[in-house]
C-alpha cells in the first residue's frame, strides 16, 4: 500500500470544500434566524459569561504588569518625597527648638534688666550696666571680666551685683574691661549683719561656687537657718542692706567656741550675663577749697599772735 492510499484511508467523509460550503451555510442561516426571529439571545447571554471572563482575564495578563510597574513607581517616588519631607522637617523643628531657647533668653534677660532699671531707678547710689566679657577658666580663682573699664570711670574696689544681691567686688581695671572676683572665692570677705536680730559678722567665700562661709560666731549667737544675710554697710565699700546669702547649715559643737555655718549666696553668681556697677562710694571724702582756705588763715594767725 503506497502512502497515496493511506492518506486516503485515514481521511474518511466529506471534503474540506463540502465541508466549508456547509458551514458558511449554516452561519448564514443562523445570522438570518437571529435577525429574524430573535432565537439566539439565549445562547448568546450564555456565551457571552466565559467569553467576558476571558477577555478580562486577557486584558489583565496584558495590563496588569504595567499598572503595576506605575504603581511601583508611585510607591518609590512617594518614598523618596516623604524621606525628603521628613528630613525638611526634622531640620526646621531643629531650627524652630534653637530659635525657641534664643527667645526664651532674651525673654530671661529682657526680664532682668527691667529689674535693673528699677533698682537703678529707686537706689540711693549710682549704678552702671556692664556685661560679662569673659570667665576666669581655673576652679580655684572665682572671677569673670566684664566690658566696662577706665572709659567708663570704673574703680577698683567697686561692687558688682544683680538683682538678687551682691555678685563680687572689682579688683582690677583695665580700659576697656574689668576684672571681678566674686564673693565665692577663697577667703573674700564681705562685712554682713544678720536682717532678723542685726548682729554684724564677717562671710567668707569658701572656693565653692555655691557656698558661704559664716565665721567667727559663737555657739550661743542667736542665728537660725533660713536667717537672710545683708551688707552691713560699715566698710565704706558695699552699701547697707543689700542682699548677700542665706544660711543653710549650722552646727554647734560645745568642743569648739565658734559655730560652723554654711550660706548660699543670693545671687547669681554663675548664671547671669548683664550685671550691675556701683560706683562713689569708695572714693575718699574731699574737703572744700574755703574750708581750706580758712584752716590755713586760721594758723597764719596762730602763728603771728605767737611772734612777740
Amino acid at each position: 500500500m503506497d502512502q497515496t492510499q493511506s492518506f486516503r484511508f485515514f481521511n474518511r467523509g466529506p471534503s474540506p470544500v463540502a465541508r466549508l460550503v456547509f458551514f458558511v451555510l449554516l452561519s448564514l442561516f443562523l445570522l438570518f434566524v437571529d435577525a429574524r426571529y430573535r432565537s439566539l439571545e439565549v445562547v448568546r447571554g450564555v456565551l457571552a459569561i466565559p467569553v467576558q471572563a476571558m477577555q478580562r482575564l486577557a486584558t489583565s495578563i496584558y495590563t496588569q504588569p504595567g499598572i503595576w510597574w506605575g504603581d511601583l513607581s508611585n510607591y518609590i517616588d512617594s518614598q523618596g518625597r516623604l524621606a525628603s519631607e521628613n528630613q525638611q522637617l526634622h531640620m526646621q523643628a531643629a531650627e524652630n527648638a534653637v530659635r525657641l531657647q534664643q527667645l526664651e533668653v532674651l525673654q530671661m534677660e529682657n526680664a532682668q534688666l527691667r529689674k535693673y532699671f528699677d533698682i537703678s531707678q529707686h537706689a540711693d547710689y549710682p549704678v552702671q550696666m556692664a556685661e560679662i566679657f569673659s570667665v576666669n577658666s581655673d576652679i580655684f580663682k572665682r572671677k569673670v571680666f566684664i566690658d566696662k573699664g577706665t572709659q567708663k570711670n570704673v574703680a577698683a574696689g567697686q561692687v558688682v551685683i544683680d538683682e538678687n544681691g551682691v555678685v563680687g567686688q572689682i579688683t582690677r581695671v583695665y580700659p576697656w574691661l574689668s576684672e571681678v572676683t566674686l564673693i565665692t572665692d577663697k577667703d573674700h570677705a564681705v562685712p554682713v549683719q544678720i536682717l532678723r536680730t542685726g548682729l554684724r559678722a564677717v562671710v567668707f567665700g569658701s572656693g565653692n561656687i555655691s557656698n558661704l562661709s559664716l565665721r567667727y560666731m559663737p555657739i550661743s549667737s542667736d542665728i537660725q537657718v533660713g536667717d537672710e544675710l545683708v551688707t552691713s554697710g560699715i566698710d565704706g565699700t558695699y552699701p547697707a542692706g543689700i542682699p548677700v546669702a542665706k544660711i543653710n547649715k549650722i552646727e554647734r559643737d560645745p568642743a569648739y567656741p565658734f559655730a560652723i555655718i554654711n550660706c548660699t549666696p543670693l545671687a547669681g553668681v554663675d548664671r547671669h550675663r548683664q550685671l550691675m556697677i556701683i560706683s562713689g562710694l569708695n572714693k575718699a571724702p574731699e574737703i572744700p577749697a574755703n574750708d581750706g582756705k580758712q584752716v590755713e588763715s586760721k594758723g597764719k594767725k596762730a602763728k603771728k599772735a605767737k611772734q612777740p
